[in-house]
């Protein structure tokens, strides 16, 4: 399957490069590029891409007030934010405005090139330990409502769904799951299917949010 993307970044080097990047692989379509925010959201009403990748600081709207209007609009479009480590705080917002995960800019191309792969299947792209240190960095901007109870939605999910969720919000992988729980990694899968079902959840990302929220986990 081909996987249609659109490059969004105010520099149209970076652009430029992204996109050699992709046509160098069968199975892209680079189908529009966007200098703006709001060059974005009109380019995913016109091409419903499987993929945003989307640069955070923009002229005119930037990529996180554009990836929150376009997965409220178009939920299966995917973004990818790319940022860098002295903006995690963007990273953040991104990830709760609806991004699958995010990629820094200087990132190899075999990762770039994986990371769509990946956001394009479905799953989520953001380094464990990376999401530890974003939740618990930005975890005291997190509403405060269900702090002080056990929040109702948790209520949902089986004892054993519990236990895979919180170990989503630690960053373990499905393997890693798997071996902490005795399961197995089909198992792990048909949980993680079941959780985000049940919850209305995107993916592992908006889960390991989703558990910080409700201080399932608590931020260290």
């Amino acid at each position: 399957m081909t996987i249609r993307v659109v490059l969004v970044d105010d520099e149209q080097l970076l652009r430029v490069g992204f996109r050699m990047i992709l046509d160098a692989h069968g199975d892209f379509e680079v189908v529009a590029e966007a200098a703006n925010g709001r060059e974005a959201i009109a380019a995913a009403d016109a091409h419903h891409p499987d993929v945003i990748v989307m640069d955070v600081r923009m002229p005119e709207l930037d990529g996180i007030a554009a990836t929150e209007t376009i997965t409220r609009e178009q939920p299966e479009v995917r973004v990818l934010i790319l940022t860098t480590f002295d903006l995690d705080e963007y990273a953040f917002a991104g990830l709760r405005a609806g991004a699958s995960g995010f990629l820094l800019k200087n990132a190899p191309p075999d990762e770039l090139v994986a990371a769509i792969r990946t956001v394009a299947a479905g799953d989520a792209v953001v380094a464990p330990r990376v999401t530890r240190r974003l939740l618990d960095t930005f975890a005291q901007h997190m509403p405060t409502a269900t702090r002080g109870s056990r929040d109702q939605r948790l209520a949902q999910l089986t004892h054993r769904e519990l236990e895979v969720l919180q170990a989503i919000a630690l960053g373990l992988s499905n393997q890693e799951i798997a071996a902490s729980l005795c399961l197995s990694e089909a198992t792990v899968k048909t949980h993680v299917s079941r959780i985000l079902g049940k919850l209305g959840l995107r993916d592992r990302v908006q889960a390991v949010i989703f558990a910080y929220q409700t201080r399932l986990i608590e931020p260290s």
